[in-house]
């Protein structure tokens, strides 16, 4: 999804997912040059021994989400993001370093062990000579999504960026957060901060409604199985939906089904629904529950079905050219491990291009 938002000026050396739908996927829409499937670890660095403009990287983040274990950089699935470094280090050593490297992960990184996961991730960037800055950006100022992520993007510390940098934290996406992080940390690492200059996308996040497939692939429920699920939801999102139905036209919200405790100690399965515009989270299907259910209130009635495989890509602001999976569970699985495309293509405006244009001034100066 990186690939789908960076225009054809660029040009990809390189591109690696252990998961063989996801390359195939990604083979389907731009073809298997520079694709190499496998372990990280494992990869054959020479493609990166040239000189590079850009490295991203995305590595498994349910080790540092809420829905995970918490076992941050020491669990088996984030920890790629380690074995990562020590790939690139010696490619960075022996003078194939990249000007920027972008990192994208779960907001989650910047807490977990009180911040000692990030300090590493940051830790490991600075220690291969670069400077670092970090925002974190809710996709629903893009595409009708909440899906509030972290992006690092690191630059060169040869690379001239104090016309790009502001003094202290400015813009939308240097949240509190971001700046209770900062503040934390020690001198040394601060000094190797950088305040990335931006300003608030200028166009508008389309509508929710605006991503509606006309011929979905998922049927609508039974008038027994929507009654089922309000059977499930708690008085707040019961009000929710009769406050849409009450409004008489047409209205269109989501839901997802999460376990939530009781007083007892038990947990049982909930239904919680949003009427505010935009869709919760997409996540990967594993186990089924946390598959998001479109709702529709029309007239007074209320439909449900689950959201399709185009809608779900649309939510990640993927063109309707982009070729999907075969499969329901695949392609959702796509969208849910994805970054939303808009995003990145604000990044490469407001940072990587003027990031970019700066070192090639200095380089003909």
């Amino acid at each position: 999804m990186v690939r789908a938002a960076l225009d054809a000026t660029w040009s990809c050396v390189l591109a690696n997912d252990i998961d063989p739908l996801k390359c195939a996927v990604y083979g389907r829409n731009w073809g298997a040059a520079g694709l190499i499937p496998g372990d990280v670890a494992e990869l054959d660095d020479t493609p990166l021994r040239q000189p590079i403009d850009l490295y991203w990287a995305s590595s498994p983040c349910q080790d540092f989400s809420l829905a995970g274990a918490g076992r941050g950089l020491s669990g088996a699935r984030s920890g790629v993001f380690s074995t990562w470094i020590d790939k690139i280090t010696p490619v960075v050593e022996a003078g194939f370093a990249p000007r920027i490297i972008a990192f994208e992960n779960v907001v989650g990184l910047m807490t977990r062990r009180g911040g000692a996961d990030f300090d590493a991730v940051l830790g490991a960037l600075i220690a291969l000579g670069y400077r670092v800055g970090v925002m974190e950006i809710d996709a629903r100022r893009f595409v009708p999504q909440s899906r509030p992520r972290l992006f690092v993007v690191a630059v060169r510390d040869d690379v001239e960026v104090a016309h790009l940098s502001a003094p202290g934290p400015s813009g939308p996406f240097h949240t509190a957060k971001v700046a209770r992080y900062h503040a934390r940390l020690p001198k040394r690492m601060r000094a190797q901060w950088v305040w990335w200059k931006h300003a608030a996308p200028v166009q508008t996040a389309p509508t929710l409604e605006s991503v509606l497939d006309a011929e979905p692939d998922t049927p609508w429920l039974s008038k027994r199985d929507v009654k089922a699920l309000r059977a499930m939801m708690s008085p707040t999102s019961l009000a929710k939906v009769q406050t849409a139905l009450d409004h008489g036209g047409f209205q269109v919200g989501t839901l997802y089904k999460r376990g939530r405790p009781d007083g007892a100690g038990r947990t049982h399965q909930r239904a919680e629904v949003r009427f505010d515009g935009i869709a919760g989270c997409l996540r990967t299907p594993a186990g089924g529950s946390s598959r998001q259910t479109l709702l529709i209130a029309d007239q007074g009635a209320l439909r449900a079905r689950l959201i399709s495989s185009r809608e779900a890509m649309r939510l990640m602001g993927l063109a309707d050219s982009y070729a999907l999976p075969g499969r329901y569970n695949e392609a959702y699985k796509v969208a849910g491990d994805g970054v939303v495309v808009p995003v990145v293509a604000y990044l490469e405006a407001a940072i990587f291009r003027p990031v970019l244009a700066a070192s090639a001034r200095k380089a003909a100066a």
